[in-house]
């Protein structure tokens, strides 16, 4: 029992691991606090409510089940931290929510004064690890200490569902996923845990024995829903990132072509190496580096390899974006050459500007690198009187495959 609730604890608290990305910065944020202070007490229910961590607690305290009124004033805790969690989310006027959240907080710190006041005043002598709900569930104060900490979770819980339920219906994409998936955590807990329990303390009231449903049913859908309820919130604040760092880590490969081709000419200070570095990082000292040694190139830009590769491919019925990608990547690599080889600039105006440079962000330098494919050829016959044919060679194959229209800029 105590291994299935340590490893929800863990799994529960990772994800605030994964939300917690910038500690510094954290505290400025309520919403980022918020959560990883709600899915951090999540965790600790899980840890005082484990049977190994119930006997050391009552052994180094002396005091028979001292861990009861520690594990339900977590609970209320978290029932809080949760609601809290909630409001900062759906937001709205800055007095509004502070005021719902101090309201949270005196009412269910009220509640675990009263656990702790209730344990205080019974009788609980036997020590009980796993089935104290329904063993002291006609004691006197315990009784009502057992009542009220589940009370205080239901109302909690079914203030969460409703609010998951009127906002879900206003939002949509991740965010509507992540509510849907606290509202089905929430329910969990709500059936599996907070009824199972419900029923087995009521059948102790009326003589008869469903403890199985308290010790062996409550715990694990309990862990369950606190699992699906953390994905909820962690979701919609973790994909996000995610994917521009997916984004970042497929464009820095794509610009690999151009960047092998030009990085000699680069003047940028060398970029990271350290294998931690996150995607969006290399690629945005790849792409400043790209722009640097474009800078340097731009001297050696011959035009007349550029007219030619251009006037070939919509000669072959290309269209003139297409064109001018294939002639523009012909003329760097033309120019790259050029500069390896350290010839005299050619006398050409200096003022051409690449597409790859008047757009934001590494959409138009992708597409460069794609169709450097084509434009070696064009670069190594640049010089030939009779050269539109192997222009032709190279405009048609830099633009199989890797000729669309410019796709949405984003920024690394």
């Amino acid at each position: 029992m105590s291994l299935v609730v340590y490893l929800a604890a863990f799994v529960f608290g990772m994800s605030s691991l994964l939300v917690l990305r910038r500690p510094r910065t954290a505290l400025r944020k309520p919403l980022t606090l918020s959560t990883c202070v709600a899915i951090v007490l999540g965790a600790m229910v899980f840890v005082c409510a484990a049977p190994a961590t119930l006997a050391a607690v009552n052994g180094l305290t002396g005091v028979p089940n001292f861990g009861a009124p520690m594990t339900y004033g977590m609970l209320s805790a978290y029932s809080c931290a949760m609601l809290v969690l909630l409001v900062n989310w759906r937001g709205g006027p800055r007095e509004r929510v502070r005021r719902m959240v101090l309201r949270s907080v005196t009412a269910y710190g009220l509640v675990v004064l009263a656990i702790v006041a209730l344990f205080a005043l019974a009788d609980a002598g036997t020590e009980r690890l796993t089935d104290l709900d329904t063993y002291y569930a006609n004691t006197p104060f315990m009784r009502e200490m057992i009542l009220l900490y589940l009370v205080g979770h239901s109302a909690a819980t079914l203030v969460m569902c409703a609010m998951c339920l009127r906002w879900a219906r206003e939002v949509t994409g991740l965010l509507r996923t992540g509510l849907r998936l606290i509202l089905l955590g929430t329910l969990l807990d709500v059936v599996g845990f907070q009824l199972a329990k419900y029923t087995a303390v009521v059948a102790r009231w009326t003589g008869h024995d469903l403890d199985f449903l308290s010790t062996h049913v409550a715990p694990p859908m309990a862990s369950l829903g606190a699992v699906v309820c953390s994905a909820g919130f962690a979701l919609p604040r973790l994909v996000p990132p995610a994917r521009a760092q997916w984004r970042g880590l497929r464009d820095h490969r794509r610009l690999a072509p151009l960047w092998y081709l030009v990085r000699s000419a680069s003047t940028a200070p060398e970029p990271p190496t350290d294998w931690w570095q996150l995607p969006q990082v290399r690629l945005q000292w790849r792409e400043v580096s790209i722009h640097d040694a474009l800078l340097a190139l731009a001297p050696y830009f011959d035009h007349r390899v550029r007219e030619r590769v251009r006037d070939t491919a919509l000669a072959a019925g290309r269209s003139p974006y297409e064109a001018r990608l294939a002639a523009e990547a012909a003329m760097l690599t033309d120019a790259a050459r050029r500069a390896a080889a350290r010839e005299e600039p050619p006398e050409t105006d200096a003022g051409y500007r690449l597409h790859a440079t008047e757009v934001s962000g590494t959409s138009g330098l992708v597409e460069l690198a794609q169709a450097l494919n084509g434009a070696v050829p064009a670069a190594t016959t640049s010089n030939a009187p009779s050269a539109p044919s192997a222009y032709d060679g190279a405009a048609r194959t830099s633009m199989t495959g890797s000729m669309k229209e410019p796709e949405e800029p984003h920024v690394a």
